[in-house]
């Protein structure tokens, strides 16, 4: 992939690497934070394994719901997660792309490391405000 066709984003979480990563894997704990803004996510189902499938339901304030599925590539608790990622229905952007999430143990505090790779010539801004905002709302999440 070409290096401007990637998101990366590094956030510190005051919350243990277990949680940040449960927080990510958990079908009821990532419906709490996941999207951007004020989006809602209704409905997640995460087959936690190499080779397993996530699909998650978007649902923007306005509007029709979104469709986010996927493969997971790798599987390490609580180190890292890959896995692809594509829309299924309603957005303009139907090429997949590949997440690589790292979640660094800083004794009781957690950095995640994210890279969001795409096809060079892909619109970037999207995914980074979303990344950012969804990560602003993991953050409160996991401050309760």
């Amino acid at each position: 992939m070409s290096d401007d066709a990637v998101v990366r984003m590094r956030r510190t979480f005051d919350a243990p690497r277990d949680q940040v990563f449960r927080a990510w894997t958990d079908p009821e704990e990532f419906k709490r934070w996941w999207g951007p803004g004020l989006f809602a996510t209704p409905s997640a189902e995460i087959d936690l394994r190499p080779g397993g499938r996530y699909e998650v339901v978007m649902q923007p304030p306005d509007g029709a719901a979104l469709l986010l599925t996927g493969e997971f590539r790798e599987v390490v608790p609580p180190e890292c997660l890959v896995y692809t990622w594509r829309w299924d229905i309603d957005v303009p952007d139907l090429q997949e792309s590949l997440v690589t999430v790292e979640f660094i143990d800083l004794g009781g505090a957690t950095e995640v490391v994210l890279l969001h790779e795409h096809e060079p010539g892909s619109v970037l801004d999207p995914y980074q405000m979303g990344w950012e905002s969804g990560l602003e709302k993991l953050a409160a999440l996991l401050a309760t």
